[in-house]
């Protein structure tokens, strides 16, 4: 959406003020979700932790960008994302901050960009020319992948050769394997079930390259924030001691829970794919932001010519004051 145009929705979509008091301004969050798992408010307020604070569920998400737009335009209260697409959301006008991370990953959960095992591709070089999956542009995979081809050697030009075609995760094991695809972005139980299958190979995965980070962010508008305060409060306090709940808790447990959540909604779901949950991927305790999980990909945005040197400052980009776990207070 062009910036004048997102500025005029934010503009016509903002809340009302809310009432003052020591209780929540607001207490009807609107969000979307992710069909056949549980996210971490949901988590938050099956343990309890929202209080007086409901969650409205408006529909599924189709992608980060998606989830972090429609909160920038009042369709839904929050919304999640990889930090390079809160950075260009940001950089375009929206009023939006992060304020807690949410995903990430580590040597349990993580990305990984698959070939064949019979693939002649072995390097990044033998990428030039070839198609790879990734389930949106100008998000996470593109991000990594582009960052992957400049640390090996590749010209901007010859990165520009490498074909990013975008495909829905659950369809690309099969598009990889029927040579529809020469390389294809796995994650999460789609990798877990593919590798079960044997006959693919990592090229690389985003953990070799980067380490254990936190990926994506949840984003408020900056004028909720102004206006719901200890909502806010509420909100990003329960969405920490959720994160930290799968953080310490056995694996066995953590599954147990998402099952129950999963059955008891009764969105017709299958509930499948949460045994082959591992880990939150979050590096910081209770999902603490570290400012070089923005820093990193306002460099690269950058580099790519996305971004302009001042189009983003890094201390409008989030805040840690909403989370109880930045100072080490949480109960």
């Amino acid at each position: 959406m062009p910036s004048v145009l997102l500025l005029a929705a934010l503009t016509a979509c903002g809340q009302a003020e809310g009432a003052t008091g020591g209780g929540p301004e607001v207490t009807e969050l609107r969000y979307q979700g992710s069909p056949g798992a549980v996210t971490f408010p949901e988590l938050a307020a099956d343990l309890g932790y929202l209080g007086d604070v409901k969650l409205t569920w408006v529909g599924n998400t189709t992608s980060g960008p998606q989830d972090i737009q429609s909160a920038a335009t009042g369709q839904t209260d929050f919304g999640g994302a990889f930090n390079g697409a809160v950075i260009k959301l940001r950089a375009v006008g929206a009023p939006i901050k992060a304020v807690i991370g949410y995903y990430g990953s580590d040597d349990k959960s993580y990305n990984g960009y698959y070939v064949r095992d019979d693939s002649p591709i072995r390097t990044a070089h033998d990428l030039i020319g070839k198609k790879i999956g990734v389930n949106t542009l100008g998000a996470h995979h593109e991000a990594v992948i582009k960052e992957y081809l400049r640390r090996e050697g590749l010209t901007p030009g010859e990165i520009e050769q490498v074909q990013l075609v975008v495909i829905p995760p659950a369809g690309t094991e099969q598009a990889l394997r029927q040579g529809r695809l020469d390389a294809g972005t796995l994650g999460g139980v789609l990798k877990d079930k593919a590798l079960e299958r044997g006959g693919l190979r990592p090229l690389f995965t985003d953990v070799q390259l980067f380490g254990p980070f936190t990926a994506g962010s949840v984003v408020l508008r900056e004028d909720f924030i102004a206006r719901n305060p200890t909502t806010t409060r509420v909100f990003v306090e329960a969405y920490a001691k959720a994160i930290h709940w799968t953080q310490t808790r056995p694996r066995e447990e953590v599954v147990d829970r998402f099952r129950q959540i999963i059955a008891r909604r009764g969105r017709s779901e299958d509930s499948t794919a949460v045994a082959y949950w591992k880990s939150s991927g979050v590096t910081g305790t209770g999902g603490v932001i570290a400012g070089k999980e923005f820093q990193t990909w306002i460099d690269w945005l950058g580099r790519e010519g996305e971004i302009e040197p001042g189009d983003v400052k890094l201390a409008d980009l989030y805040t840690n004051v909403f989370n109880p776990y930045a100072k080490g207070n949480a109960s």
